[in-house]
């Protein structure tokens, strides 16, 4: 039994230790919906504060990741001219997958950061599993996905949740090499 445990725990340190963010998909089809559904479920298993789940997940089809794409390369186009909106717009519409998360608000503000935290960790649950099965993910915000404009084309109510992250998903073009700093570096022992 006792190897059996090793070998489940090697396998889990090794998915762990492997993971990037992808920032490069391949141009192929994204993996099924099946295999995405089960990420989602497997996310939804992230520890959260008395149970509160409050995570959503909106998987955008073809029509929204247009919407999207364009209204970003518009943002960008303004600070950086039409050519580079036009070029950030054919770089989006590349990504093969994506979801939305989101947190359900709170006016308790603990409870607001405890839901957060737990909506963090049921992306990472979803990365990692996703990983696992060679598929490759990016967690991402940035300009467009603060906007109520953003909010109104996914068809999010912005006044009762929160984004967590933009995930676009696919098969990795490359995977980046990392390193993290020795344990000892980051860890200090309280008597």
């Amino acid at each position: 039994m006792d190897e059996q445990i090793d070998q489940h725990s090697d396998v889990v340190a090794e998915v762990i230790r492997s993971r990037r963010t992808i920032h490069n998909f391949r141009e192929e089809p994204v993996p099924s919906r099946e295999e995405i559904l089960t990420a989602i479920d497997l996310a939804r298993w992230a520890p959260n504060h008395h149970l509160t789940e409050p995570w959503r997940f909106y998987l955008l089809g073809d029509e929204t990741v247009e919407a999207v794409s364009r209204f970003n390369a518009e943002i960008y186009a303004e600070r950086r001219g039409e050519q580079a909106g036009e070029a950030k717009y054919e770089r989006w519409r590349r990504i093969p997958g994506w979801i939305v998360v989101t947190c359900r608000r709170s006016d308790d503000e603990v409870r607001h950061l405890e839901d957060y935290a737990a909506c963090c960790c049921a992306i990472h649950n979803l990365q990692l599993y996703l990983w696992s099965r060679g598929i490759g993910v990016k967690w991402t915000t940035g300009p467009v996905t603060g906007t109520d404009r953003f909010f109104d084309l996914v068809g999010i109510d912005r006044a009762g949740e929160r984004l967590v992250g933009l995930v676009w998903y696919g098969f990795a073009a490359d995977v980046p090499v990392t390193r993290r700093a020795p344990v000892k570096e980051i860890l200090e022992v309280r008597p």
